[in-house]
C-alpha cells in the first residue's frame, strides 16, 4: 500500500509542476503581447506617405489587333512621416494599369530601410509590348487621345516591416495607387491618332498624393 501510495504522490507532482509550467509560460506569452501592445500604441507607426511626381511617356501605340506598346517613365517619392519609427521595404513592385488593366510589366525596387522621417524617391521605366487589349479598351484609348486627356494608374505592391528600436514587426501588405493625369497634345488630343508621340505629346498634369493601404 506504501508503494502506491508513494507513486500517486509523485503522479500528482508531476502534474502540480506541469500546471506551474503552463501557467508560468502562458504568462510569459500574455506579458510578451502586453508589451509589444503597449510599445505599438506608444508609438503608433503611421503608414507611409507615397506621391507621383512625374510621369513621362516616351510612348503608347495600339497595333491594328488591338496590341499595346507603351513605354514611360514614373517618378514616385515615399515618406516615413513616423519620429521615432523606420521602414523596412523588403519588396516592391512598380507597374501601370489603364482602366483596370495591367499593361506594364512589373519593375521591381532594390530592397532598403527609411529612416525616421525620411524620404526616398525612385524613378522606374516601365515598358510593356504586345499586351492584348480587348476592343472596348481599345477604342477608349483612342476616345482619351482625341479628347485630349489620359489617364493611367501607377502602382507599387509590396511588403514591409516598421522598426522601433530593436523590436522589428512582422510583414505588412503595401498597396499604392497613384492616378495619373496626362493631357495630350496640349489638351488638343490627337484627332483620333492613338500612335502619340513626339517631345512634349503627353505632359503630366500635376504632382498627386497616392492612396496607401497597408
Amino acid at each position: 500500500m506504501s508503494i502506491k501510495y508513494c507513486d500517486q504522490h509523485k503522479d500528482c507532482e508531476r502534474q502540480r509542476l506541469y500546471r506551474r509550467f503552463c501557467a508560468g509560460l502562458a504568462a510569459l506569452i500574455l506579458l510578451a503581447l502586453l508589451i509589444v501592445l503597449i510599445v505599438w500604441l506608444v508609438l503608433r507607426p503611421s503608414k507611409p506617405r507615397f506621391y507621383l511626381n512625374n510621369v513621362d511617356i516616351v510612348c503608347i501605340n495600339v497595333s491594328a489587333s488591338s496590341a499595346l506598346t507603351v513605354t514611360m517613365q514614373a517618378t514616385v517619392a515615399a515618406r516615413n512621416p513616423n519620429p521615432r519609427v523606420g521602414i523596412f521595404y523588403d519588396r516592391a513592385d512598380v507597374y501601370a494599369e489603364y482602366r483596370g488593366l495591367q499593361v506594364t510589366v512589373a519593375t521591381a525596387l532594390p530592397p532598403m530601410f527609411q529612416g525616421r522621417d525620411d524620404a526616398t524617391v525612385w524613378a522606374p521605366f516601365l515598358s510593356g509590348a504586345g499586351v492584348p487589349l480587348p476592343p472596348y479598351l481599345a477604342t477608349a484609348l483612342a476616345q482619351d487621345e482625341t479628347a485630349g486627356y489620359l489617364l493611367v494608374t501607377v502602382r507599387v505592391d509590396g511588403w514591409i516591416r516598421w522598426k522601433a528600436g530593436a523590436f522589428i514587426t512582422s510583414h505588412y501588405h503595401l498597396r499604392v495607387r497613384c492616378p495619373a493625369l496626362l493631357t495630350v497634345n496640349d489638351g488638343q488630343g490627337s484627332y483620333g491618332s492613338n500612335a502619340g508621340g513626339g517631345a512634349g505629346y503627353f505632359k503630366f498634369n500635376r504632382a498627386a498624393p497616392c492612396i496607401v493601404d497597408v
